[in-house]
Parts: C-alpha cells; structure tokens; sequence
C-alpha cells in the first residue's frame, strides 16, 4: 500500500475480521493477520496468488467474484463452506464490497468464522436436551421403581402362601423381573458414588480400554493408536472416565462387527491438545480432544440428533444406554461429547477440560 494508506493498513492490520484484497484478475494484493491466521497462510508469500490457491469454494462463487468485479456488483454471503490450502474446511459469512476511486476494480473481502458461533450454539441445544432428559429419566425412575417395590414385595408374600414349588416358579419370574427393571433404572440414573478425582493421565485410561477391547474381540479389530504425548494429566475420576471411553469404543465396535469381515475393522484414537477453548460459556486454558474414529457402516442419520438418549439404539439388542451413561460421566466432569458420521466413517470426540474440578450435576 502506498505512504497515504498507512494509517488505513495499521487499521486493518489491527483488525480481528479478517480481510482480503483482490486486484481485478483475482490475485491477492493484501491480507490482514486475521485473514493469515484464518487461513494458515502467509501474505507476504501469497501477494500475487489467484484466489484459489488462498482457498477454494465453488465455480459458482468464483463467477460471483469475477462479476463484482465487472459490474462494480458488492454481495454477502452467508455460512459459506471455505476448503484452505492445508485441506481444512471452515464455515464463514463474508461479504465483497468493489472499491472505487484510484482503487476502482479491486475487490474487498471481509470474512468472519462462522464455525465457533454455530459449534456453540450446537452445544447449548445438547446440554439443554441432556438436561431435559435428565430431569425426565429422574421423574421416570421414582414413577417406576416405587410399584416395582411393591411388586416385588407381593410376590414375595405371596410365594410363602403358595402350595407348590411349581406355582412358586410364576412368583419367582415376577421377582426377577421386577428385579431386572430395577436395575435398568439405575443404570438409566447412573452412579450415585462421589468421583474420586485424582491426576490421571489420558493415555493410561485410552489403553486400559484398548486391552479390554482386545480382549473382547480377540484382537480381530485393528487398533491405530494417534496420541499427543505432551498433554498434561487431567483432575479425573479414573474409573469413571475408563467406562465413559468404554462405552464410545464398544459402540464403535458392535458398529463393525455388524459388517461382514472383521478384519477389515479400525478403530482409531486420537489425542490433541486444544488451546483456549469454550464448553458451555466456560472458556477454558487448556482441553483435551479425544476422537473416536471407526469405519463401519455409520449412524442413521434419523438417530444422529438422539443417539444419546437413554433407549435409543440402532441395535435391535441394544439398550440405548452407553452412549448416555458416557454424556452423563463426561458432563460430570465438565467436558462435552460430539459426533459426526456418515456411511464408513463415524467420530465421537470427547472434549475435557484440563483444570481441576469436576462440574457439579
């Protein structure tokens, strides 16, 4: 930029926007340190790049820069899907204005990340649909368990005033499965034991899955192991937190062991470390990302918006209740699960909070 526009470039350069100029044939002239972080890339080896080589979105889009330039034609657009050059794809609003006067067909890009404001947004609809059900499994439970006593305890009475064994064997069937909703119940509830937090190391929690799952399977299903070893401990209850990861991982199993060859089965885990990150309006230093990957056949994806409600299951001998249970333990501490599947590919990534304390619940 020429002497006269500096004031203008310390401006934009200060900006937290990220903002993009574009000289008439489409190659870059400037970029913020907004636009660089965004895009993972440096302005001063970019200057003179064609557009696309900064990140690429559609013919379509590319004909609509083209057009603002020729026909001075300014447009927005809005949670555009951005493909950068390292391959990541961001979801963004922006909006190209053509500049007059000296700087007459260039065109000025402003974007703004759209992937924060909707990822949190998805959250608080989770955490309020878990809180919902929550409340709904509660007053379920105690609606249930209070005649599943009663139940109980009248065929107990009345298996002491009957003649026969063999009529005892109908009370004893009624005991049992009055016993079995019980502890349905509870497993719907959860755990009522305090956590015990201590430092643990995720990696440590990650294999003792993976050998419980070797053991189940004996060995059939490929493990691929992607850990971040410099992650500090986390405050955790261990035992909790093995289950949690349990749970996703034997999902993601019995997804793979409904395809016809075994052997073709892979899960994989992977650990990162992710910086100032936000779970329900709480900005945290640090958090660990846990991705759950496998390659089976996926969610349907009528089951994707309620896969962690307790009883919804895409097994027909499934309970419903590992996806839940692993919510309800990681929520406990502070942390949040998500995911993401589509036919031969499916993550649950679990995101915990690496300070001390556990979120009360």
């Amino acid at each position: 930029m020429a002497d006269s526009q500096i004031p203008h470039k310390l401006l934009l350069d200060n900006l937290t926007t990220a903002v993009i100029m574009l000289d008439h044939a489409l190659h870059l002239q400037y970029m913020n340190p907004a636009a660089e972080m965004l895009l993972a890339v440096s302005g001063q080896r970019s200057h003179g790049q064609f557009v696309s080589e900064l990140f690429t979105e559609s013919p379509e889009a590319l004909e609509s820069l083209r057009l603002a330039v020729n026909e001075a034609h300014p447009f927005t657009k809005r949670e555009a899907q951005l493909i950068t050059l390292s391959g990541q794809t961001l979801t963004v609003d922006y909006a190209v204005t053509p500049l007059p006067g000296k700087l007459h067909n260039r065109l000025l890009i402003e974007v703004e990340p759209r992937d924060r404001p909707l990822r949190i947004s998805k959250e608080e609809a989770q955490l309020s649909k878990q809180e919902t059900t929550k409340l709904l499994v509660r007053g379920l439970a105690h609606e249930i368990k209070n005649p599943l006593g009663g139940i109980r305890g009248a065929a107990q009475l009345l298996a002491r005033e009957l003649p026969s064994e063999d009529l005892r064997d109908y009370t004893n069937v009624i005991i049992e499965e009055a016993d079995r909703l019980r502890n349905l119940v509870d497993r719907m509830l959860g755990s009522n034991k305090l956590p015990v937090i201590v430092p643990t190391n995720i990696h440590e929690v990650l294999e003792r899955v993976c050998s419980l799952v070797k053991a189940e399977t004996d060995g059939v299903i490929t493990l691929v192991r992607d850990y971040d070893p410099s992650i500090p401990e986390l405050f955790a209850d261990r035992e909790q937190l093995i289950q949690a990861v349990l749970n996703v991982v034997r999902n993601a199993m019995q997804a793979i062991e409904g395809q016809s060859d075994l052997r073709l089965g892979r899960i994989t885990l992977c650990t990162r470390a992710l910086r100032q990150f936000t779970i329900a309006h709480v900005r945290h230093r640090l958090v660990c990302r846990v991705d759950i990957t496998d390659n089976g056949p996926g969610i349907p994806s009528e089951l994707q918006e309620t896969i962690f409600y307790p009883m919804v299951s895409g097994r027909a001998e499934g309970t419903g209740l590992g996806l839940s249970i692993a919510q309800n333990i990681v929520s406990q501490h502070g942390g949040l699960i998500e995911c993401e599947s589509h036919p031969g590919h499916t993550t649950f990534t679990l995101f915990l909070p690496l300070e001390q304390g556990v979120s009360s619940v």
